[in-house]
């Protein structure tokens, strides 16, 4: 059976949140402060960890970072009350896996624990690597091959959450949930215009192209076809 930890100081909350997700047919186990919970995650295993942002005694993010610091790589749903777009980057930047903000309905909660679950367990080296396109997490510098790759900040980010994904088509609302931090609008191309100039420095003429369009969908970025 799936092992959830719930890492959460409202008694009333975390009882909603064990109730749905041991209906969803979840093993869940419930830590009321951050001491305690950053032991139990560093020392059980489990498959996955929702954690409060704001909790006593130890802020979430400090317990994400101790995490994956020590090398343990369990998916983390941050929850958090605080929804501005700089405090859901800054929880994803820390190693939380996905961010929702509170209040949430109980079935999106459930979808976004389905969605962790199904996903491999990102790589937390400081280097990634598809092909000959190398990013080093650490210097926040890209290379294709030979190349220097001039990146922006955003730029990078996106390039990013392509690699982690490879393979993967991530959406528009992906895309805007992930990596700037806020929803999707259909009304603007800003994905587009973002993932359009990326293209172009990543992909350099006469090189296969790693990033691609799905149409009516979003964009994938995986290595060339032998």
């Amino acid at each position: 059976m799936v092992k959830v930890l719930v890492i959460e100081d409202d008694n009333e909350t975390a009882a909603q949140i064990v109730d749905e997700l041991t209906r969803h047919g979840y093993d869940v186990d419930r830590e009321p402060d951050g001491p305690a919970g950053l032991h139990r995650a560093s020392t059980a295993a489990y498959d996955l960890i929702t954690l409060d942002r704001l909790l006593p005694e130890l802020d979430g993010l400090a317990i994400v970072e101790t995490l994956r610091r020590n090398g343990v790589n369990t998916p983390v749903l941050v929850l958090s009350a605080v929804g501005e777009m700089d405090e859901r980057v800054r929880g994803l930047r820390a190693g939380g896996d996905d961010y929702l903000t509170k209040p949430f309905a109980f079935a999106e909660l459930c979808a976004r624990v389905d969605a962790l679950l199904r996903r491999s367990p990102e790589p937390r080296d400081t280097v990634l690597r598809v092909d000959d396109l190398e990013l080093d997490l650490l210097s926040r510098s890209a290379r294709r091959g030979r190349r220097s790759l001039d990146l922006l900040p955003r730029e990078f980010r996106l390039l990013e959450y392509l690699v982690r994904h490879e393979g993967d088509t991530a959406t528009r609302a992906m895309l805007f949930e992930h990596v700037w931090g806020y929803r999707f609008d259909p009304r603007t191309n800003l994905i587009d215009v973002h993932v359009g100039r990326l293209r172009r420095k990543v992909d350099g003429p006469g090189e296969p192209p790693l990033i691609r369009t799905v149409r009516g969908i979003g964009f994938v970025l995986h290595a060339p076809q032998p």
